[in-house]
């Protein structure tokens, strides 16, 4: 008896988006991403990159086509369950960041692991251990407004991948770090999908950034191509 081979972690089959235009943003895409498969997403500004990678979460409708993470599909049968689908397979580390503003910086990385059960003490284990690996072991305990923009980035980062989750997308997620720094959070964001045995999708414009992605591809005019 054979064994089924296993589902990849993201599967895009035929999707679709256009924006007031008679010309889609994204125009019947098709992408497969396996385990352990890190991929950087290249492309001019306003090309769709973002908007791609929100239709990969479910934070925007498609016009057609299908997404799935680890085999499950992205517009669940209820918001309830897209959201749950979400909190438990994928990490965002968006542009604009999205810190809790009344929230410190620990408890703001803590949020979905407290969110998926796990226990306060393992929790603050794990979030210690992450910002240490980043530079803000002492910051804690420091508000979002007391943050200088590149330490909010890592935090957004690290918050992210706390949970280990199957699928890490991530929305320039160096754009704010110096050089030094930015080495540091990529080699984080490259263990830790790893580890996780999932899978990492980082839109860039940075070489350094593009540069721990095994495999490329660049969005143009809706499409997909490979770049050597």
């Amino acid at each position: 008896m054979s064994v089924p081979a296993a589902a990849p972690v993201l599967r895009i089959e035929g999707l679709s988006k256009r924006f007031n235009s008679e010309r889609p943003l994204i125009d019947e895409l098709h992408l497969t991403i396996g385990r352990g498969e890190r991929v950087a997403l290249l492309g001019e500004s306003g090309c769709g990159k973002s908007t791609l990678l929100n239709l990969i979460a479910g934070l925007e409708q498609p016009d057609a086509g299908r997404v799935t993470i680890d085999g499950e599909p992205v517009l669940a049968d209820s918001p309830d369950a897209a959201a749950l689908l979400r909190r438990r397979l994928l990490g965002f580390v968006f542009q604009a960041f999205h810190l809790l503003p009344h929230l410190d910086v620990a408890q703001n990385v803590a949020v979905p692991l407290l969110l998926l059960g796990w226990p306060l003490a393992r929790a603050q284990q794990r979030v210690a251990e992450l910002l240490g690996r980043v530079g803000l072991g002492d910051r804690g305990g420091a508000m979002p407004r007391e943050l200088s923009g590149g330490e909010i980035q890592r935090v957004a980062l690290v918050r992210a991948i706390a949970h280990r989750p199957a699928l890490v997308l991530a929305d320039e997620p160096t754009g704010n770090l110096d050089p030094a720094t930015a080495t540091r959070a990529l080699a984080l964001l490259a263990s830790e999908t790893e580890a996780a045995g999932g899978a990492l999708l980082l839109v860039t414009h940075s070489e350094q950034a593009a540069a721990i992605a095994e495999r490329r591809l660049r969005l143009a005019g809706g499409h997909l191509v490979s770049v050597a």
